[in-house]
This record gives structure tokens, sequence and C-alpha cells, in this order.
């Protein structure tokens, strides 16, 4: 069964925020709202959207704070739609992150199409790395954990990726030589280990410590403990 992208509204107008959840449901898209505004970061997170359609005048957190902190955090496109018509907001809200800028009122049929050309655009996106909590942007080399997110440098990262796509499978020394220097034959191990063991720092400061936990004589391993699963938990 092919799931249908979901699609979260921000918008503070109960009016406006009924009448773009009824356009988008008419296409077939699952649309969801905002129901408030005390903690929208989390609300937002725990929908897993597909594409999020933002306001900027926003009660609380404005819409320019909410998307950079999910830009900051998250993979899925923003359209922003606002009655706010000035280059200078558009322009700050591109610079944040927002993939594009609507002002209403605006034709239905334009934001069905625009919301259309970016899920398009991010569906040819390779698809987020998960495992149990985990998420790894394979294009920004960036893991997201709970609400943290961290850029890895490039060598790192291909060493998380290949951790993430055999997780909780083990991954050879080997097969990471492979992946970074084409063989193991003319490489000093020490230069893995010090790759892994910045890798491990890394993943500490956001609260990933022994993460990656090393099996003697196979490899490395990506693991998350029962005291870091129950810490992610609401």
């Amino acid at each position: 069964m092919i799931m249908k992208p979901c699609i979260m509204i921000v918008e503070d107008d109960l009016y406006l925020r009924d009448e773009l959840i009824h356009t988008f449901m008419k296409e077939g898209y699952a649309v969801l709202g905002i129901s408030s505004f005390k903690s929208p970061e989390q609300e937002i997170l725990d929908a897993h959207p597909d594409l999020v359609v933002l306001d900027l005048n926003l009660p609380g957190k404005s819409g320019f704070e909410l998307c950079k902190w999910l830009k900051g955090r998250c993979t899925f496109p923003i359209l922003i739609l606002t009655a706010r018509d000035n280059l200078g907001d558009e322009l700050r809200a591109l610079g944040l992150g927002a993939d594009d800028y609507l002002t209403k009122p605006c034709h239905p049929g334009r934001l069905l199409a625009r919301a259309s050309r970016l899920l398009e655009t991010y569906q040819k996106m390779p698809p987020l790395l998960r495992f149990g909590g985990l998420s790894f942007d394979v294009n920004a080399c960036k893991i997201m954990w709970k609400t943290a997110s961290l850029p890895l440098p490039e060598t790192e990262g291909r060493i998380f990726r290949l951790l993430m796509e055999h997780a909780p499978g083990i991954v050879s020394k080997e097969c990471i030589a492979d992946e970074l220097w084409g063989g193991s034959d003319y490489v000093d191990e020490n230069i893995l280990q010090v790759n892994m063991t910045r890798l491990r720092k890394n993943l500490d400061k956001i609260g990933l410590k022994d993460a990656v936990q090393t099996v003697r004589g196979r490899g490395y391993v990506l693991r998350l403990s029962s005291e870091t699963e129950t810490q992610m938990k609401p």
C-alpha cells in the first residue's frame, strides 16, 4: 500500500487552517493541523510530516524561529505561507532554510503546485537511514537524535552510514577500509582507530555515549543501550 504524503499546517487562524486542510485533503494528501502553540516543535516532530506549510505570524515563537529550529533538526521541506509580502521577510525566511515562500491570499492551485514540486524534489533524495530513535541524513551528513542534530565530517559520516545501514549487525574493519580507502592492504589500522575515536567523541556530544561499540576480532556495531532508549521516550 502506497502511503500518502503527510502535510502539517502550522497556522493560527482557525478558519484559514481548516480551509488549507480541506484544500490538501481534496487532492488526496494526509493532512494535520497544529493543535497548540505551547510546544509546536514537538507536535511537528511527532507528526513526521513530509511537508510543513508554515505561517510567520504565530503566537509564541515566530515562524522564523520555528523554521530555523526545524531546519536544524529535520529534513522535510518547509513552505512559508504568510501575509508578510515584503522582500526582506522573504529573504530572511529563505536564508533560514525555507524551501519556498508564498504570500496570502494565495490561489489554491498555486499552493498545490508549489507543494507538489517540493514533495517530488525531496522524494528524489536518498531516504533517511533510521535505527531506533536515530536518523541519519545521507545528503547533509547529519545525525538527528531526539531534539539534537549533529553534522559529521565526511570520513566520520561515511563510517556512520555503514553502521546505520548494517545496524544492529556488525560492520567489519575490512568493510570500513573498503568504503574509505578502497581496501585495507596499505592502510595503517591506527588511522581507522583515530577516526572511530573522533566519531565516538562527536556522538557523545548529543547523548550517544558508547553507541558505537567494538566487537573484538569482528569489527564495530551501533547499539542503543536500554538507558539511552528509555531517555528518548516522551
